[in-house]
């Protein structure tokens, strides 16, 4: 079983009537308390806010409602009925009628090894844009674009794949105060990030195989702008210490944004641009070779807490997560 997860306060969109025509997913929508009552789409699994009070997954106690994470709950679901592939995304990407997840494991082409913190959306445009995330030192600074000249085709198991979005693609307040163009991303061969060359990645088209469901974890204590770039980082190196790499696939969703507030996006954003650099260095002092997924993920978030990027309920949480999805 495969499954694509949502949380939604609004009724089925044009994105959700979509993604229930892919027949080998299965769709899952999550509700909220601003959901409407009578929220129908009749090929999608809906978890209402009834369903989630009578869950018993550890978790249900400690999330907030009203919150993006809500959806943590459509990943438990998905999970204890034997999901092998999960594919977070939202409910204004709009999917392209030939979007697919990539393979897992294959001949791939390769970025150069430790490179640290690079611009992906370099390598599917000439435009001058960067993805939420990124330090902001590295918008202006060469070293940040790929040298594509050093790729190479090599055979390679990846953990997570980011799918791009077009339109209106994840960036930063910065940019979207800035400049806001509109970016329609080339087709270009999928690109797997070598270990030690980062990048942010998303929940907005994002696909996780069965062996790193833990990293699905979405920090809940964070600020919204934070939560999955905090998810991604530290996702990273865990992966690299457990054979898996990220790869990044061309645009498979049309994004039709729901209406934001720049200004404060950009103050949700902060921690994004305090904390990117610092919260790989924590990630990687914390690594254990002999340590599975989860115990690596606990211990990062361990060491989170300790230098004062995440709050002590965030451990909580995420100890209740890794009971649910180990039980």
């Amino acid at each position: 079983m495969k499954n694509i997860i949502i949380t939604s306060i609004f009724n089925p969109t044009e994105a959700v009537a979509e993604f229930t025509h892919f027949k080998d997913y299965q769709l899952i929508v999550v509700g909220d308390k601003k959901t409407p009552k009578d929220w129908n789409c009749s090929s999608a699994k809906f978890i209402s806010e009834d369903e989630q009070i009578k869950s018993h997954f550890e978790i249900n106690q400690l999330l907030p409602w009203n919150h993006y994470c809500r959806k943590m709950i459509g990943y438990v679901y998905a999970i204890k009925n034997g999901s092998e592939v999960i594919v977070d995304t939202d409910d204004d990407n709009i999917p392209y009628s030939d979007w697919k997840v990539e393979e897992f494991d294959g001949e791939f082409l390769t970025s150069e090894e430790e490179r640290g913190f690079i611009n992906i959306y370099h390598y599917f445009t000439d435009k001058k844009i960067w993805p939420r995330g990124l330090p902001l030192n590295k918008i202006n600074d060469k070293d940040a674009l790929l040298d594509m000249e050093k790729f190479k085709k090599q055979q390679v198991s990846v953990g997570v794949w980011q799918g791009l979005a077009n339109g209106d693609p994840d960036v930063d307040a910065i940019y979207r105060l800035t400049s806001n163009e509109v970016c329609n991303f080339r087709k270009k061969e999928p690109l797997v990030l070598s270990e030690g060359t980062i990048s942010p990645f998303n929940s907005q088209n994002t696909a996780f195989r069965k062996e790193v469901f833990p990293l699905l974890y979405l920090p809940a204590y964070v600020t919204f702008r934070f939560t999955d770039i905090l998810r991604g980082l530290v996702a990273q190196p865990i992966l690299w210490s457990a054979g898996f790499k990220l790869g990044f696939s061309n645009a498979t969703v049309f994004q039709e944004r729901n209406d934001h507030n720049y200004v404060k996006d950009f103050e949700s954003e902060i921690p994004c641009y305090l904390h990117s650099e610092e919260v790989i260095d924590i990630v990687e002092g914390t690594i254990r070779g002999n340590n599975d997924i989860s115990n690596n993920l606990f211990n990062a978030y361990e060491a989170l807490y300790k230098k004062d990027i995440v709050e002590k309920r965030e451990l909580e949480l995420l100890n209740a997560w890794l009971i649910d999805i180990n039980d």
